[in-house]
């Protein structure tokens, strides 16, 4: 079941490969709950289910925007003729039609790179308890929902939702990725039921630093679940030395990734205090897709960042910060323990379930 503290949800799943939580209806549910405005930034909508959610809310007077990335709406060879349907990521392509008779507004990105967000807004200016942020590392397509392991996390409140409003504003004028003028805010922390929140975008706010940060206040543990990562990122070179200093270090990457000469698996595996595994996928399992880190049970970092160069400097992504290593108020204490251990018990799930040592 999702971990639910105050205005803070967060989801594991789908049932499908053992997760809790199913991911599809929970994104869904949030489209369905808009009254005035939907900003949809999401790398690829191949799901049915989400379009008709959306063409849903656009009939009841939603104003509905979407952000797509290119890639997944060509092909990378022209048919000698593109007026029969058909090839490679056609069901992207049908679709953005859908989308656009239906009188949603849709963009793509001018990212020369990767487009590879993976969130929506709700209502930003509503009330606060419809005002909500809904992001993490799930694509919107069958697969994301129902054969990669993935997560959500879905912050309500103004203040979040507006924070990811800005940047889905500036993303619709056409600044993407590394074109981007270097003048945005800094990154910005709230509180929503009394835990702290901090929303980082790539490539302006460099989330790496962040979770290396993040990880060099850790004072028992790093738990962490990640699809791509890289022995280039820096983080790995964090986690050795955190290792070295007496931090126990686990976790699970996915096996088509991990396998791979770039991998930092690889460089981790041998330390002494870092147990690393790769997931068994086949079956039901089609791929770890996770970006997430649990530092000592305090802190959740989930998003769209996989940890790699390119998500550093190159592509659109977010990560969303959850806790404080250091929180002196007891009530949030308690809070941020509920989803960082909800969080971490399910890393040690995919372990269990899936894990293979590397």
């Amino acid at each position: 079941m999702a971990a639910d503290i105050g205005n803070i949800r967060v989801l594991m799943g789908p049932p499908e490969v053992g997760g809790p939580d199913d991911l599809e209806s929970e994104v869904v549910d949030f489209i369905a709950g808009a009254r005035a405005e939907l900003a949809v930034a999401v790398q690829e909508l191949e799901a049915e289910s989400i379009a008709r959610a959306l063409v849903e809310a656009r009939r009841n007077g939603v104003r509905c925007r979407v952000i797509l990335e290119r890639i997944y709406l060509g092909l990378d060879v022209p048919p000698l003729d593109p007026f029969v349907a058909g090839g490679a990521n056609d069901e992207n392509r049908r679709l953005l039609s859908v989308l656009l008779r239906a009188g949603v507004d849709v963009s793509i990105d001018l990212n020369p790179r990767t487009f590879h967000q993976k969130f929506i807004v709700r209502d930003p200016e509503g009330p606060s308890s419809r005002a909500a942020v809904l992001t993490g590392s799930t694509k919107f397509t069958p697969t994301g929902f129902h054969r990669n392991l993935n997560h959500l996390v879905v912050v309500r409140g103004r203040r979040t939702a507006g924070v990811y409003q800005e940047e889905f504003d500036e993303m619709w004028s056409g600044t993407f990725g590394e074109l981007r003028e270097r003048h945005d805010p800094k990154p910005r922390e709230y509180r929503p039921s009394g835990v702290r929140v901090k929303v980082l975008f790539a490539p302006e706010h460099a989330p790496e630093m962040e979770i290396m940060k993040q990880m060099l206040k850790a004072e028992r543990r790093i738990d962490f679940a990640m699809f791509t990562f890289t022995d280039t990122s820096g983080i790995d070179d964090t986690m050795r030395a955190m290792a070295s200093s007496g931090i126990a270090v686990r976790g699970i990457m996915d096996r088509g990734q991990g396998n791979q000469s770039w991998a930092a698996s690889h460089g981790l595996k041998n330390h002494p205090n870092i147990d690393i595994f790769l997931s068994n996928n086949g079956g039901p399992l089609n791929k770890l897709h996770h970006k997430l880190a649990v530092i000592d049970d305090q802190v959740i970092i989930a998003g769209s960042f996989n940890f790699t160069l390119p998500a550093t400097h190159l592509n659109d992504e977010n990560i969303v910060v959850i806790g404080n290593n250091h929180e002196d108020d007891p009530d949030s204490v308690l809070a941020q323990e509920a989803l960082a251990i909800f969080a971490r018990l399910e890393i040690d799930h995919m372990i269990d379930q899936w894990g293979i040592p590397a």
